[in-house]
């Protein structure tokens, strides 16, 4: 699975409004939504199980990045979204450091070994110091979704 695959680039946010946790999860679901790819009517179901995920444990894992993730029944499809803040955000990361950068995804309730497998596609990008800083750097979605295909190019599995 390629990162391009799983990101769905229009609803990229270079630049969130919210300036908390769950603000910034609502905005991240609610542009799924707006572009299709979650139902409008499924917004606030997925976005009480983004903030109870996160209430188990942050997925702030450190270095400016949070990956929120959900399994949900209301979920049809596999899909991931990007949401970059220049202000930074408190996920209650690991290391107390503010987030810029937030992925979430989605996953359908029914399919956890395809969520395991783009969890581990997520991080395993995110572990790389320069495609985190250049995330941090994009100011546009054109320059985000670009990346994401450079990072699909140069790692090609």
């Amino acid at each position: 699975m390629r990162l391009t695959e799983l990101i769905h680039g229009p609803s990229v946010i270079a630049e969130l409004q919210a300036t908390d946790r769950n603000g910034v999860l609502r905005e991240m679901v609610q542009s799924l939504a707006d572009h299709g790819v979650v139902a409008q009517e499924a917004v606030e179901t997925i976005v009480r199980a983004a903030i109870a995920r996160e209430n188990q444990g942050s997925t702030g894992f450190g270095k400016g990045v949070a990956v929120p993730h959900v399994k949900h029944e209301c979920i049809k499809q596999m899909a991931a979204t990007i949401g970059r803040s220049s202000r930074g955000v408190d996920f209650a990361a690991l290391d107390r450091a503010p987030v810029y950068t937030v992925v979430l995804l989605l996953s359908p309730g029914h399919a956890p070994d395809a969520h395991l497998g783009a969890m581990e596609k997520v991080f395993r990008h995110l572990q790389r110091e320069s495609f985190r800083r250049f995330l941090r750097q994009a100011e546009t979605r054109e320059a985000i979704v670009e990346l994401i295909q450079e990072a699909d190019e140069a790692h090609e599995e």
